[in-house]
C-alpha cells in the first residue's frame, strides 16, 4: 500500500529547513541517509503524497521533541509564541465575565484572526468551539486538543483554500497525532512561578501495541493550572495607571455610586475622598480581574488499524476532551438604564425625597463568576488501500463540541428586579459602601445558564497516485470528494433576553448548513530540476452559493543543495454560522461619551468613563470572504552544517465580514439625541444630550485586509567532538505591511513588524541543555483607527524572554528535565493601551504579565 523510497541527501538536507528553529530532535545523520527506507507522505498543503519532503511552500514543523524541550504543557502556549502567530492569537488568560469563548484559545497565523487560520487534525477539519469568540468568530478551541497525543504539528504559512476549502487565508495549523506506538510511555511535571501564586500541574500515560495485522494506541491526558488575580499583579492589577503614565479608567459605576436628585447628579456623602472626581465615585475593577483564569483538563485518544487484506485497512480516531475553567470580573456595574430608584421614604436615603440610581455597583454581592464546562467528541472510521497502484481512501467523521457556562446565587449575579424589591422593602441599602446581610444578598442574586452546541458530520473520498507520462516524466495527482453537515447554537439565559442582567455579554445565534465539495491536484515534472503543482477546489454551500478556488506553485532545483519556490493561489472564508445566524447579542465597550464630555472635567459626571453596550443584530446577506496569496522564496543548503530559507509573502483579503467600528456609528451617531442607532436616556434639565444607553451594530462584508511580509529561517551545526554536538538555529518573521481598510497598521498597536525565536541545543552524552530566546518588536501605543496613520503614540518597548532547559538521560528508560520560561522575570513593556481590553499596563494581546514559571519534568518509557 506505501511506496518505499531511498531518501537522498539532498532531501534530507533541505527538509530539515523546514523544522522549527527550537526543532533539535530532526537532525540526520547524512552519511548514512541514502541508506534509509521511508515511505510516501502527504505533507500538509497537497493531497498527493510524494518521495521529497521538500514542497513548494514553506511548512514549519513543531516535533514531539521540541514539544517537550519548550516546557509548555498546552498547545495555546506553544503556539503563540511562534514568530508566524500574531493579532488574533487568543487564551484563556484575562478571561472575564463579558469574554464570550470563555475557557477556549485559538492561533491566528499573520495576525489575519483565528477565523482566517484553518485548524486541521491529521488532515481533516474539527468541529468549532460551541461558543464563538468576539460575539461571532468562529474558531476550533485548541485546549480541545491534548498535548500528549501531538506527534507534530504542521504550520503551512500559505493559503491552502484550493485543497482545503473555507478558512485557510492566512494559513494551516495541521496537528499530527501519536500513532503506531509499541510500549508504555509515563510522563508528570509541575511547575508555578516565583512571583504570583500560580502553578501547572499535567500528566499523560501513552500505551501502544502493534502486531502483523493490527496497531492501537491509547493516549491519555491531565493538565490543571491555578489562577492569578489583579489583587496579586501590583501595577498590573489595577485599573489607575496614571502612577505608572497611564491613564486612570476606574469605572464611573462605584460603591458608593451617584444619583439623580432633582433632575441634578449627586454623589453618595460616604464616598471616600480619594474616590471621589467631581459628583462621581470611582471603583477599581482590576483587582476582581482574573489575570489567569484556572482550568482542569482530561483527555483521551485511541488511534487503531486492522489490515483486512494485503492492500486494505481499516482505520479509527477516537478522541473525548472534557474541559473545565472559571471567569470572573468585578461586581455588577449599574446605571440609568436599569431604571432603579429609592423613595424618600427608605431609611437609609440621605437625600429625604425620591431619586434614581445613577451609577452604582453590588460590591457587597461578590465579583461576577462564570463556571465553564466544554466536551469535544471526535470519532473517524475509515478504510484506505490501493487498487492498480492508485491509493484511496474512504471516512466518515462525526465531531462535536458542547459547552455550559454557569453562575449560581453565589457568584454576585444580581437581578434588578430583585434588587429593586428590596430596596423598595427597605431592606437592602445602597449608601455609604454599607456591605448588606448574606440574607438580603441571596433576595437579590440568581442564577444563570449559558448552552451551546457545535456538530459536524462528514464524509469524503479521495484516490491519488500516478496519472499519466509527460515524456520521461510521470505526472502525479490527487483527487477527491467532500460533504459536510455543520449546524451550531449558542443560547443565553433568557435573563439577559428579559433585560434583568446588567453590565454583562451575552450571545445568541443558531445556524445550520450543508456543503458539498470536489477538488483535484496535479504535480507535473517539467524536468529533474524543474515541478508544477496545480490545485483547484469547487465548493458548494446550502447558505450563500458556491466558490471556485485554483492554486499554483512552483519549485525549481539549479544545484542539488539550492531549490526556488513560489506559489500563487485564490481563497475564500466562507461566514461562519454564528455570523449567519446571530442573534440579539451584546458587548461592553470602555469609553467616554466625549459628545458631553469634549473636554475633561472631574466635575462633569459625563467625563467619568464607562463601559458602554453595543447591541448587534442579524447578519443575513452576507457573502465569503476572497483572498489572494503569493509566496516566494528559496532553501539553501551551504554546506552539511549550515543552511538558510526565505520566503517573501502576501495575503489579500477582501469582502471581510466584520463588525461596524463602534467609534465610526458613535462619531455618525451619537451627537443626536434623537438617532434610532445611538439610544439615549432623557436629558436632564439644562442638559441637550442624555446619558447614552446602547449603540446598535451589525456584522457586515465591510473589510479588507493585505499584508505582506519576509520569514527567515536558518540553522548552524557544530560538532563539538569529544564536548558533543551545538545547535543553532533562528526563526525570523518581518511583517513589512498590513493594512486593514486602508489604514497601516504594521508597527502599530498589537501589530509589531519584527519577531523571532532563536535557539541553542547542546547535546553531550546522557545530558542536554536548551536554551531560547523569544522576541517581540516595539510597536507604538493605542490610537484610535481615524487617527492611526496621523498620529504618532509613545513607543511600546520591545521585549525578549528567555527559556531554559536542562535535561538528562538517568537510563535508557528515564529522562528527567527542569526548566525555566521567561528566566529572566522580565516584566511586560508598559503600554497605556486602547482603555478598552487593554488598561492594565501592557498589551494583552502581545504579551504575557505570569512572570517568571520553573518547572520540573520526568518521562518513563517501558
Amino acid at each position: 500500500m506505501n511506496i518505499p523510497f531511498k531518501l537522498s541527501l539532498c532531501a534530507v538536507a533541505t527538509a530539515s529547513l523546514l523544522l522549527p528553529l527550537d526543532s533539535i530532535a530532526q537532525q540526520q545523520n547524512t552519511e548514512s541517509s541514502d541508506l534509509q527506507q521511508v515511505e510516501r507522505i502527504e505533507v500538509t498543503g497537497s493531497r498527493i503524497k510524494r518521495n521529497d519532503l521538500e514542497g513548494a511552500v514553506p511548512i514549519t514543523v513543531i516535533d514531539r521533541d521540541a514539544i517537550s524541550k519548550s516546557g509548555f504543557s498546552n498547545l495555546q502556549q506553544l503556539l503563540e509564541r511562534t514568530p508566524v502567530a500574531g493579532v488574533g492569537t487568543f487564551s484563556t488568560r484575562g478571561n472575564n465575565q463579558d469574554s464570550t469563548a470563555n475557557g477556549g484559545a485559538a492561533i491566528s497565523l499573520r495576525g489575519f484572526g483565528a477565523d482566517a487560520t484553518l485548524v486541521l487534525i491529521n488532515g481533516r477539519r474539527v468541529a468549532v468551539s460551541a461558543f464563538a469568540e468576539n460575539i461571532a468568530n468562529s474558531f476550533v478551541d485548541i485546549n480541545s486538543i491534548p498535548v500528549a497525543a501531538i506527534e507534530r504539528v504542521e504550520i503551512l504559512k500559505d493559503g491552502a483554500s484550493a485543497v482545503y476549502g473555507s478558512d485557510a487565508v492566512a494559513g494551516v495549523v495541521n496537528v499530527i497525532l501519536r500513532k503506531d506506538f509499541e510500549g508504555t510511555e509515563i510522563s508528570f511535571s509541575h511547575g508555578g512561578t516565583t512571583g504570583p501564586s500560580y502553578d501547572e500541574t499535567s500528566a499523560s500515560m501513552v500505551w501502544g501495541t502493534q502486531g502483523k495485522e493490527a496497531s492501537a494506541t491509547l493516549i491519555l491526558d491531565y493538565f490543571k493550572n491555578t489562577t492569578i488575580l489583579g489583587s496579586e499583579m501590583g501595577r498590573f492589577g489595577t485599573a489607575n495607571q496614571a502612577p505608572y503614565g497611564g491613564n486612570d479608567l476606574r469605572s464611573s459605576r462605584g460603591y458608593p455610586g451617584n444619583f439623580i436628585v432633582n433632575g441634578v447628579t449627586r454623589i453618595d456623602p460616604g464616598c471616600p475622598a480619594d474616590q471621589a472626581f467631581g459628583q462621581t465615585c470611582v471603583f477599581d475593577y482590576g483587582p476582581f480581574i482574573m489575570a489567569a483564569t484556572p482550568a482542569e483538563r482530561v483527555g483521551a485518544v485511541l488511534m487503531a488499524s486492522q489490515n483486512l487484506g494485503a492492500n486494505t485497512q481499516a482505520y479509527a480516531e477516537l478522541s473525548v476532551q472534557h474541559n473545565r475553567s472559571k471567569a470572573q470580573g468585578a461586581a455588577t456595574p449599574l446605571d440609568g438604564d436599569a431604571g432603579l430608584t429609592v423613595p424618600g421614604t427608605h431609611p437609609n436615603n440621605p437625600f429625604g425625597t425620591d431619586i434614581r440610581i445613577n451609577r452604582f455597583r453590588t460590591v457587597d454581592a461578590g465579583p461576577r463568576i462564570w463556571d465553564i464546562e466544554s466536551d469535544s467528541l471526535r470519532l473517524v472510521l475509515g478504510v484506505k488501500g490501493q487498487f492498480n497502484e492508485l491509493d484511496w481512501d474512504i471516512s466518515a467523521q462525526k465531531g462535536r463540541s458542547e459547552s455550559m457556562q454557569t453562575g449560581s446565587k453565589s457568584q454576585g449575579w444580581v437581578r434588578t428586579d430583585f434588587l429593586q424589591q428590596q430596596i423598595n422593602l427597605g431592606r437592602y441599602n445602597p449608601f455609604g459602601g454599607f456591605r448588606n446581610s448574606p440574607e438580603v444578598i441571596d433576595a437579590i442574586t440568581t442564577s444563570l445558564v449559558r448552552r451551546g452546541e457545535s456538530h459536524l458530520t462528514a464524509f469524503d473520498a479521495s484516490i491519488s497516485g500516478d496519472a499519466f507520462k509527460l515524456g520521461d516524466q510521470v505526472v502525479s495527482f490527487a483527487a477527491g470528494a467532500e460533504y459536510r453537515k455543520e449546524d451550531a447554537f449558542d443560547q443565553p439565559d433568557d435573563q439577559f433576553q428579559r433585560g434583568l442582567i446588567f453590565g454583562t455579554e451575552s450571545v445568541s445565534a443558531q445556524a445550520e448548513r450543508d456543503q458539498y465539495a470536489a477538488y483535484i491536484e496535479f504535480l507535473v515534472p517539467l524536468s529533474d530540476q524543474l515541478e508544477l503543482t496545480l490545485a483547484g477546489r469547487y465548493d458548494d454551500y446550502s447558505d450563500f452559493g458556491s466558490t471556485t478556488n485554483p492554486q499554483v506553485s512552483i519549485k525549481w532545483r539549479p544545484q542539488d543543495n539550492f531549490t526556488v519556490r513560489a506559489s500563487y493561489g485564490q481563497g475564500f472564508r466562507a461566514p461562519s454560522l454564528a455570523q449567519i445566524g446571530l442573534g440579539p447579542s451584546q458587548e461592553s465597550v470602555f469609553f467616554t461619551d466625549t459628545f458631553r464630555c469634549p473636554t475633561p472635567d472631574a466635575s462633569n459626571p459625563a467625563c467619568a468613563a464607562t463601559d458602554y453596550t453595543i447591541v448587534f443584530v442579524g447578519g443575513e446577506g452576507l457573502q465569503p470572504e476572497e483572498s489572494e496569496t503569493f509566496n516566494i522564496g528559496f532553501v539553501w543548503q551551504v554546506t552539511d552544517q549550515f543552511d538558510i530559507s526565505a520566503d517573501v509573502w502576501s495575503i489579500t483579503q477582501d469582502n471581510k465580514i466584520d463588525k461596524n467600528d463602534y467609534e465610526n456609528v458613535y462619531a455618525a451617531e451619537c451627537n443626536r439625541q434623537n438617532s434610532t442607532l445611538c439610544v439615549r436616556l432623557a436629558p436632564l434639565p439644562g442638559q441637550t444630550l442624555g446619558e447614552l444607553s446602547r449603540i446598535f451594530n451589525s456584522y457586515i462584508n465591510i473589510s479588507s485586509q493585505e499584508a505582506r511580509g519576509l520569514d527567515l529561517s536558518t540553522a548552524y551545526r557544530f560538532n563539538l567532538q569529544q564536548y558533543g554536538a551545538l545547535r543553532l538555529s533562528l526563526d525570523y518573521s518581518y511583517t513589512d505591511s498590513f493594512k486593514k481598510n486602508g489604514i497601516e497598521y504594521a508597527g502599530e498597536y498589537n501589530y509589531p513588524q519584527h519577531r523571532w525565536l532563536a535557539t541553542a541545543d547542546w547535546s553531550y552524552g546522557d545530558w542536554g541543555l536548551v536554551t531560547s530566546l523569544n522576541y517581540v518588536g516595539a510597536f507604538e501605543d493605542y490610537a484610535p483607527p481615524a487617527e492611526v496613520m496621523s498620529t504618532k503614540t509613545r513607543t511600546v518597548s520591545a521585549q525578549a524572554l528567555l527559556d531554559i532547559q536542562g535535561r538528562y538521560s538517568l537510563n535508557s528508560n528515564t529522562t528527567l528535565m527542569l526548566g525555566m520560561n521567561n528566566a529572566l522575570d522580565k516584566d511586560p513593556p508598559f503600554a497605556i493601551g486602547d482603555g478598552d481590553a487593554d488598561l492594565y499596563g501592557y498589551a494583552s494581546k502581545v504579551h504575557n504579565p505570569r512572570g517568571r514559571f520553573i518547572y520540573g519534568k520526568i518521562n518513563y518509557r517501558f
